[in-house]
C-alpha cells in the first residue's frame, strides 16, 4: 500500500510539473512574447553597437590628437605665429555713406531706399 501510494504522488508530482513546463513554453511562443522577447535583443544590440561606435570615435579623436602633437614636434609648430594686423579698405569703411553724383549742377545720391 505504501508503494502505491508514493507511485501515484510521484506521478501527480510529474504531471504538475510537466504541465507548468508546458504551459510556460506557450506563454513563450505566443506571438506578443515572441515580439517583446525580439524587441528586447534588438535593444541591447542597439546599445553594444553604440558603445562599440563611441568607443570607436573616442580612439580615433586620441589617436588624432596624438598623430598631430607628432607631426607639430616634427615640423616645430609649437609656437603661434604672428598674424598680420588686420587689413580694412576703404570701401568696408565707406559702407554707409551713398555715393553722390554731380550733373549739371545737379547732385544726386546712389540710395535706392531713397524716395525720389
Amino acid at each position: 500500500m505504501f508503494r502505491r501510494t508514493f507511485w501515484f504522488t510521484t506521478g501527480v508530482a510529474a504531471g504538475v510539473w510537466a504541465t507548468t513546463k508546458v504551459n510556460r513554453k506557450l506563454k513563450q511562443l505566443t506571438p506578443e512574447s515572441l515580439a517583446a522577447t525580439a524587441t528586447n535583443k534588438a535593444i541591447e544590440a542597439g546599445h553594444r553597437l553604440k558603445d562599440r561606435a563611441v568607443g570607436f570615435a573616442l580612439d580615433v579623436r586620441a589617436n588624432m590628437a596624438q598623430r598631430e602633437a607628432e607631426l607639430e614636434d616634427a615640423l616645430g609648430l609649437h609656437a603661434d605665429p604672428e598674424l598680420p594686423p588686420a587689413r580694412r579698405h576703404a570701401v568696408i569703411e565707406n559702407r554707409n555713406k551713398p555715393k553722390t553724383y554731380v550733373i549739371d549742377n545737379t547732385t544726386y545720391t546712389y540710395n535706392r531706399n531713397e524716395d525720389h
